[in-house]
């Protein structure tokens, strides 16, 4: 049960509710276009508690693995 609308019935019933709040409240409507979403800058983010606790547990995985390969050489 998809209702089509074209943008000319939407235009038109966007104005018919806009002149019933002024009739109605005696408001005013103003129109504008919604202004987009910030896109994230990961760059500019801080990094949280988290972020910080699996930079220090990849550091941890890295030296271990570096030590292992380091006496694997020494051994061979």
């Amino acid at each position: 049960m998809d209702i089509i609308v074209t943008k000319d019935e939407l235009r038109a019933e966007l104005e018919r509710q806009a002149q019933r709040y002024k009739d109605v409240y005696g408001g005013e409507v103003i129109t504008y276009a919604a202004q987009p979403d910030p896109e994230r800058k990961p760059w500019r983010k801080k990094a949280s508690l988290l972020d910080q606790a699996f930079d220090k547990e990849i550091e941890k995985i890295e030296k271990d693995l570096s030590s292992k390969a380091e006496a694997r050489a020494e051994s061979a």
